[in-house]
């Protein structure tokens, strides 16, 4: 049995990260809770327990911190109003909401509009509309996982429904110019509704949708070190949907169910957090993600970066290693306690390639091989130079062992 079948105890875990051996460069997959994070859940999960919609007193403290959590949220989206944002358990069901709840009002038009690369909680949600009679446009990208806006524009008509669009890519970082798109949409089509998934945008740039078109977008806590189990949806309010969860009068009777007052609360600080912290990401972030993309295709010669778009969050990186296979990469990063992935954790038990690098036309030769580190402000210097170092080791030890050793000799000649 290999060493990553054998289980591993909880007390073993606590110690490799206590020890500092792990270097977590898998941030787009899930975060680390800030300690803030924590110090602001814990009263609502220990002594200010009451259901925030009770009439007592005891009630009121909790009532206190989902309102304060909502107006945090709310200029973390760059709203206009509180109202506008609806609290959920995570990005997928934040996109299941938008779109389900948006089609449901508007029956009697059945085109949808969205891309070859989006997230699976969109991109399998509008599969499931097609098996229900929709039509459906994915809408393609060039090679640097850009998309193609004049496609975009040509395909809007009379019945589309819905456009859903992502803010940035989960797998190569590219951000999509959303303000612009909305305007696309809505010169095109006035009544069509514009969704956004915006969970690997939450965090890592600033997001402002008061001045813009835009009728929904959602977002996940996890992606920005609060916990899992919370997200958002922020609904413009002239925009309506129907229930996906129906029950009781809480989110004014847009998601039943009662609140998760610590999490909602954790989100807000995160929120909050994640603004004081965006100047940080975007330039130290973002010169820890330049440094390690450099080195790693300065001293591997079957790398290639798969997308050098100038518009790209400011943590993550896809590199292609040609020749090799990304399962046995990460298992040796892992061997150095390196944690980094081959795509969206979503599909990490497929053996297909990612549908993100297909649609970008990646070479066969690295798209099994391809590697998406993504980082947080809680990486150091340090880590990255480890990680630098470990790979030309990594690497000369796996093409060794590849069936490929005539097209490899040819990488290294040209190199």
């Amino acid at each position: 049995m290999g060493k990553w079948q054998q289980k591993v105890s909880p007390s073993r875990l606590n110690l490799t990260i206590r020890d500092n051996k792990m270097i977590y460069l898998d941030n787009n997959a899930t975060t680390q809770v800030d300690e803030k994070v924590l110090a602001e859940m814990l009263p609502y999960l220990k002594g200010e327990y009451a259901n925030p919609s009770s009439m007592y007193d005891f009630a009121k403290i909790p009532a206190q911190a989902l309102k304060e959590a909502r107006v945090k949220v709310r200029d973390f989206f760059g709203a206009e109003d509180e109202k506008e944002i609806f609290f959920t358990s995570c990005g997928s069901e934040s996109a299941n909401m938008a779109i389900k709840g948006s089609l449901a009002c508007n029956k009697e038009k059945k085109h949808i509009i969205t891309t070859k690369v989006e997230h699976p909680c969109v991109m399998n949600t509008c599969k499931s509309f097609e098996k229900q009679g929709y039509e459906v446009d994915y809408i393609g990208v060039n090679s640097e996982g850009v998309l193609d806006l004049d496609e975009l524009k040509s395909k809007i008509r009379k019945d589309t429904a819905l456009v859903s669009v992502m803010w940035a890519n989960n797998e190569n970082g590219v951000i999509n110019p959303v303000g612009e798109i909305a305007d696309i949409v809505k010169s095109r089509n006035s009544e069509t509704i514009f969704y956004v998934d915006g969970v690997q945008a939450a965090g890592k740039i600033p997001m402002e949708v008061k001045n813009t078109k835009i009728d929904m977008v959602g977002i996940s806590g996890h992606k920005f070190h609060a916990p899992k189990g919370v997200g958002a949806l922020y609904v413009n309010k002239g925009c309506r949907i129907t229930p996906l969860i129906n029950g009781g009068h809480q989110e004014r009777g847009l998601r039943a169910g009662t609140e998760n007052v610590p999490y909602i609360a954790g989100m807000g600080k995160a929120a909050e957090l994640a603004m004081d912290n965006m100047k940080f990401e975007l330039t130290e972030v973002k010169r820890l993600r330049d440094k390690l993309e450099a080195g790693i295709l300065k001293n591997v010669f079957n790398s290639r970066l798969n997308s050098s778009a100038q518009d790209r969050v400011p943590n993550t990186t896809n590199i292609g290693f040609e020749y090799v296979e990304g399962e046995l990469i990460l298992l040796h990063l892992s061997d150095y306690g390196i944690c980094a992935s081959s795509g969206s954790a979503c599909t990490s038990g497929s053996l297909e390639p990612s549908h993100v690098l297909r649609a970008m036309g990646i070479p066969f030769t690295a798209l099994h091989g391809s590697i998406r580190f993504s980082l947080s402000r809680f990486n150091k210097e340090s880590e990255i130079d480890l990680v630098i170092e470990k790979m030309p080791a990594i690497m000369d030890k796996l093409t060794k062992i590849s069936p490929f050793q005539e097209e490899l000799n040819k990488l290294r000649a040209r190199r």
